[in-house]
């Protein structure tokens, strides 16, 4: 907490932007006052109960069965960043740990409310497991667990959202382009969004791909949790706002390293901050884990991705979205009478 009161005073000096135009000094000040009355900030005490009950069992299973059916060649291997994690992990993995092993490491919890949404929210997204459309760079597969964190139990039959940029650093579904560009056409693009409803074991799986970078901010994929009420619709979207989480997740520097020498991302001149550099990722460090676990899926990176995580929400909490947009059946359309960016 003390981390978190330091970097309020200095985003009480200085305008501090996650995105260019995007304060995010009272989402920083609504996260501390919820941290400072949550009676819990991670998922620790779950780990029996989890056990006995065969979640974790189920989850290996899961992650094992999704590497196998997109392994390349049959091949699956970790990275060199798996044996050290930059994220303080204190497993010992080498090429030789077995992966039921590297799987039932699942100690990742953010707990609700994350750090900042970011001003590129977009309602009426497609419900999806497969969100890549056309778009170029390394496969990404991600399964991510959703539990109460007062419970420890499952929360089921949420739809979880996912959205990130792609490998030159633009989101779909805005009205900006590359290197914060206007770029009205863009507002027809979904690629990179989707949603998906957790089962019986608070788990969700999407098929994305890497995300790039851009000015000011380290890579990262975007992830909300909707309450119960919220609905699907008859074109198979989903537009409520109303979140329970919005957060980011985040990757291994040595990871990250990797992907920026692969095309398209190694033509990516944007200017590139990296993990330690990102005070977002910092802050959320202070009182989580929001970096992912993850296994390589061949013998080089272009092969794919296996990433996981974790959150620990508080049912209780509910909170509305910044919409910048939403995506209808005749095309995208940007809030009308509010500024793009706050």
């Amino acid at each position: 907490m003390h981390f978190i009161n330091a970097l309020l005073s200095v985003l009480a000096a200085v305008q501090v932007l996650a995105h260019p135009g995007h304060d995010v000094r009272k989402e920083a000040l609504a996260r501390r006052t919820f941290l400072e009355n949550a009676k819990r900030t991670d998922l620790n005490h779950c780990s029996a109960q989890l056990r006995a009950r065969g979640h974790d069992k189920r989850s290996v299973l899961r992650r094992q069965a999704l590497a196998a059916e997109n392994a390349q060649r049959g091949i699956i291997q970790r990275a060199p960043s798996d044996i050290n994690k930059t994220h303080l992990s204190t497993e010992n993995f080498d090429q030789n740990t077995p992966l039921h092993d590297v799987f039932a490491v699942n100690r990742s919890c953010v707990l609700s409310p994350e750090v900042t949404e970011g001003p590129y929210y977009v309602a009426g997204e497609f419900v999806r497991k497969d969100v890549t459309e056309k778009q170029d760079g390394v496969p990404l597969w991600i399964d991510i667990d959703v539990l109460d964190v007062a419970s420890c139990e499952p929360v089921t039959d949420v739809w979880v959202e996912i959205w990130s940029c792609n490998a030159t650093g633009v989101y779909s579904g805005v009205a900006i382009g590359a290197a914060f560009k206007p770029a009205p056409e863009n507002l027809n693009n979904t690629f990179l969004r989707g949603f998906q409803k957790t089962d019986a074991d608070g788990a969700v799986q999407f098929q994305s791909l890497f995300p790039g970078h851009y000015e000011g901010r380290t890579h990262h994929v975007h992830v909300a949790v909707h309450p119960t009420t919220t609905q699907e619709r008859a074109n198979q979207t989903i537009a409520d706002a109303t979140v329970t989480h919005l957060g980011q997740m985040y990757f291994d520097q040595d990871l990250l390293d990797s992907v920026e020498t692969v095309e398209p991302y190694a033509s990516n001149q944007a200017g590139w901050t990296k993990n330690a550099q990102d005070f977002l990722l910092m802050q959320g460090l202070a009182t989580s884990d929001p970096l992912m676990q993850y296994v390589q899926l061949g013998d080089k990176l272009e092969d794919g991705v296996l990433a996981w995580l974790s959150f620990g929400i508080d049912t209780t909490y509910s909170k509305k979205a910044y919409v910048a947009a939403t995506y209808y059946e005749e095309g995208g359309k940007a809030t009308p009478n509010r500024p793009f960016l706050e």
